[in-house]
């Protein structure tokens, strides 16, 4: 399918821009630029019934969450939950940078949205995100009655380096027999970070993500090559995929992470687990987060939705 004319208008627009690319400025300018750059493409933030910050302790110290519950649940109600884990390569990316998709998930899903404020690269390398984010999960599930939420139903969900990390949320709670996974939603995960399939090469420059960019991510994130093999930063290199719960896995044909998605997706389902998944052909990597921009963006998160709906209720 061939790139889709919205995308391909957007594409135009950032060759116009006068804004560095990421890979050319140091991360704490990249973070600004990504934060400056969501409101362009993101849709108007959609009310919930209530949002707080709550802190969970973590190995690196206390770990920041931003609670969401959907728009007209009242405080009594016990709600299905969302750990979210937002993209960003590791090295950019925030709970406001996320904000708007995590009311969407929240509303759209009618469930509980925690939304993780794990430490980034380079100034905390891995394994310091992976760390955060079982730590956050685990305080969860060990919170759930108090935090309104059934802990029979929470499921791990992220985009990009956000599902790598719900990946190996799932991994880790699999092997350590718990907290309970019910469903994991991986929204175009990084899953190898040797970074070899064909796709990089592919669709390696001129669609937003590109192998600089890559590069720039993993080398502060990962800056011994030796971790590279490490399933807690490739998840499809683990040992086994089995046992792991239930997934929605999403990828867009234009990412140079959609064959690294296939082959998680499969390798899945070769090994038992229940996974649906999802290609946006005519899509790119980070595409969720422009619903303001891409109609296409409004249909993949409503599938997200009805995945976690559908989950919650006990539904294949």
């Amino acid at each position: 399918m061939s790139l889709n004319p919205q995308v391909a208008a957007l594409l135009e627009r950032a060759a116009r821009s006068p804004l560095p690319l990421y890979h050319t400025v140091p991360p704490f300018v990249a973070r600004r630029l990504y934060r400056h750059t969501r409101g362009a493409v993101s849709p108007k933030a959609p009310e919930v019934a209530e949002t707080r910050l709550l802190l969970a302790p973590g190995p690196g110290g206390p770990v920041a969450m931003r609670g969401y519950r959907p728009s007209g649940a009242s405080a009594q109600e016990i709600l299905p939950a969302l750990v979210y884990f937002h993209g960003g390569g590791w090295v950019i990316g925030d709970l406001d940078t996320h904000d708007v998709l995590c009311r969407q998930l929240a509303n759209g899903a009618r469930c509980a949205v925690f939304s993780v404020d794990y430490r980034l690269a380079p100034e905390s390398p891995f394994p310091a995100a992976v760390d955060d984010c079982i730590a956050a999960t685990h305080y969860v599930a060990a919170g759930a009655r108090a935090l309104g939420i059934d802990p029979a139903r929470i499921a791990v969900g992220g985009d990009s380096a956000g599902g790598n990390l719900a990946a190996v949320v799932s991994i880790d709670a699999r092997d350590r027999a718990g907290p309970a996974i019910a469903f994991q939603l991986l929204i175009y995960p990084a899953t190898d970070q040797r970074c070899a399939f064909p796709s990089h090469e592919r669709n390696g420059e001129g669609y937003f993500l590109t192998r600089h960019s890559i590069e720039y991510f993993r080398g502060f994130y990962l800056p011994r090559k030796a971790d590279w093999d490490d399933w807690r930063a490739s998840p499809l290199l683990a040992q086994t995929l089995a046992g792991l719960p239930p997934a929605f896995v999403l990828t867009a044909g234009y990412d140079p992470l959609i064959d690294e998605g296939n082959a998680f997706a499969e390798r899945l389902a070769r090994e038992g687990a229940s996974v649906t998944y999802r290609e946006y052909s005519d899509m790119v990597h980070g595409f969720i987060l422009m619903g303001g921009a891409l109609e296409r963006a409004n249909v993949a998160l409503e599938d997200c939705c009805a995945a976690l709906r559908d989950a919650f209720r006990g539904e294949p």
